[in-house]
């Protein structure tokens, strides 16, 4: 198991859009083999003392954190897939991100502990 995780800032008023932008890239990277991508809307969030995730990306007022990961079957699996998404002009075709890419913070990571789940949220 690979984990990919993202932070990113979207404006309040996008939640929607970023939501159909997420789910139309989630078909295709499932076609690359991702195992399972979760998308968080920001609820409680708060600002720290010294860090947080609002400084993370730079948020502006106005904007929400996106908290999202995916689970890819190991690192060449995933690299593999990076590199091939990038040619895929589908995801081109997606339009552009409802939020400034710029900002965003990825970071892939090793799992050395995992708890399983009961079920898996389907809030559609």
């Amino acid at each position: 198991m690979y984990i990919c995780g993202l932070v990113i800032p979207v404006p309040n008023d996008k939640m929607e859009a970023y939501r159909k932008w997420a789910e139309n890239g989630a078909k295709i990277f499932r076609e690359y083999g991702c195992r399972e991508i979760v998308e968080c809307w920001e609820d409680f969030v708060p600002h720290g003392k010294q860090t947080d995730f609002h400084r993370a990306v730079a948020a502006n007022e106005g904007e929400k954190i996106v908290f999202t990961w995916q689970v890819w079957p190991d690192k060449a699996s995933f690299f593999a897939a990076e590199a091939k998404m990038h040619e895929d002009e589908r995801l081109d075709a997606s339009g552009e991100p409802p939020f400034d890419a710029k900002r965003l913070i990825l970071g892939c990571f090793e799992p050395i502990f995992a708890m399983g789940r009961d079920r898996v949220m389907d809030r559609t």
